[in-house]
């Protein structure tokens, strides 16, 4: 099954930063302070988060595109 579908399967369209955290094996707040950071991970999820209200959400299928390809090397 494809990592996209295995998300939308479980998660939805749209994960919350804690789904995020808990699919990347992290604390919400550690996950909070990686984005504040300047790391490829905060580089790649910062442009797509989603943010509705004062709520912050991530689409799936960028999840899926990062769990599925290399990270962005380190500028």
């Amino acid at each position: 099954m494809e990592m996209e579908q295995v998300l939308l399967s479980k998660y939805g369209p749209l994960l919350t930063l804690c789904q995020l955290a808990e699919l990347l094996d992290r604390s919400p707040q550690g996950l909070r302070i990686s984005l504040n950071s300047n790391t490829p991970l905060s580089r790649f999820l910062k442009p797509r988060r989603l943010k509705i209200g004062r709520r912050v959400y991530f689409r799936s299928n960028h999840i899926a595109e990062l769990l599925n390809g290399p990270m962005p090397a380190e500028q």
